[in-house]
């Protein structure tokens, strides 16, 4: 009679060779799955124009909401980026408010003048981005000007808000200086 207490613990090339098996099937159905992902994500928008269009919308939209978590400017070290990536920015001071927090708009600022690529990162933005918030009296821009740098293609995006008891525009331009197909 075989003593099978020899045998703990170990494996057989079969036992190899199955789990092989079962990580390339893992794999390829992963790879089938991103694919198809990606390309229905492309269908969805046609082409690059568009969605730099859905990008400032999108960009307009989630800076004018409070963030999250509502006071995520205290949860950040403005010169460190690494502290950014459990935040969203919004400068809004509140849920469905279009009043802007001063608190949040000079955290922002500060963030974009530290390191403005990782801004992009923090916003969810793969182009560049220009914001701008006006009046009469007022114009604060946060961002790189496409005027300045060369930029082909812009695509901008407004929402009347207010600041410290003024009614003010925010104008968000995203834009690439790399000519995008229509």
């Amino acid at each position: 009679m075989k003593n099978f207490a020899v045998l703990k613990g170990q494996f057989w090339s079969f036992d190899v060779i199955f789990a092989m098996i079962v990580f390339s099937v893992v794999i390829v159905i992963l790879a089938f799955t991103w694919n198809n992902v990606s390309t229905q994500l492309a269908s969805s928008y046609g082409n690059t124009a568009e969605i730099m269009q859905a990008e400032a919308v999108t960009l307009a939209k989630s800076i004018m909401s409070p963030g999250y978590p509502a006071d995520w400017m205290s949860n950040i070290n403005t010169t460190n980026p690494s502290t950014w990536t459990n935040v969203s920015i919004g400068l809004a001071a509140g849920h469905g408010s279009t009043i802007i927090s001063s608190a949040k708009l000079y955290t922002f600022i500060a963030m974009a003048n530290t390191n403005y690529q990782d801004t992009k990162t923090a916003l969810g933005v793969g182009y560049d981005y220009y914001i701008r918030i006006t009046n009469s009296n007022l114009d604060i821009s946060i961002g790189e000007n496409p005027n300045t740098n060369g930029a082909r293609d812009v695509y901008v995006y407004t929402e009347p808000a207010s600041l410290n008891g003024e009614a003010v525009v925010v104008s968000v331009e995203v834009w690439s200086a790399q000519n995008i197909a229509v």
